[in-house]
């Protein structure tokens, strides 16, 4: 039997098109995509930390940076970060037409309270922040009386459980004991004390230099 050219079989059509609209309702939903026998891939979101994916992987930061090959734990919205093969998987459900709709503008969200509550507490005081040191690594710097300069560290906001992972690359605050921590106002930003000030923190060595 010859099949006319220019002709596909239905078969074929109907599996690229089941394909294609998996494909698009995955990337308007903005979740995190797997596919099933290959490495695991998550798409960081807003408030996502290398800390906090490194806790629900159940492994550790400098892992994670080995595994991906990065210069540092800053994480952009949007980046792949591949997972080890212990990661739990996370299949995105698809959405109806209109929930992907109005899901395709990203809304930044708050990082999950106590994500790191099982780590060891460095440190708790007071946060303030300041215009910060310029860095070319990362605008998420912080001033620190004692730490060596290139500690990471995850600042968690004591009262909304957001955090922040800042580099450290300067030294304060000074004149007040219970401040323990001067962020930049990009981390300032992250961690949502602007309108604050001054907010109650707690603070984890996510990596030392």
């Amino acid at each position: 039997m010859t099949r006319r050219r220019g002709v596909r079989p239905a078969g074929l059509l109907a599996t690229r098109t089941l394909l294609t609209r998996t494909l698009f309702a995955c990337t308007l939903l903005g979740g995190p995509l797997t596919v099933a026998g290959a490495d695991r891939v998550y798409q960081v979101q807003a408030g996502d930390t290398l800390y906090s994916l490194a806790r629900q992987a159940g492994t550790t930061v400098q892992a994670l940076l080995t595994l991906n090959g990065l210069p540092g734990p800053t994480l952009r919205v949007g980046q792949a970060i591949q997972l080890p093969d212990a990661a739990p998987v996370v299949h995105a459900a698809l959405p109806t037409p209109v929930q992907a709709l109005s899901r395709t503008v990203a809304q930044p969200v708050a990082a999950q309270p106590n994500a790191s509550q099982s780590a060891e507490v460095f440190q708790s005081g007071m946060a303030v922040y300041y215009g910060g040191r310029a860095d070319a690594r990362t605008p998420l710097t912080a001033a620190h009386l004692s730490l060596p300069f290139g500690t990471w560290v995850e600042v968690t906001h004591a009262r909304t459980g957001r955090s922040v992972l800042v580099l450290i690359n300067d030294r304060g605050p000074f004149g007040r004991r219970d401040r323990v921590i001067d962020l930049s106002a990009a981390a300032a930003r992250v961690l949502g004390i602007m309108g604050e000030g001054v907010a109650p923190v707690t603070l984890r060595i996510a990596r030392t230099p």
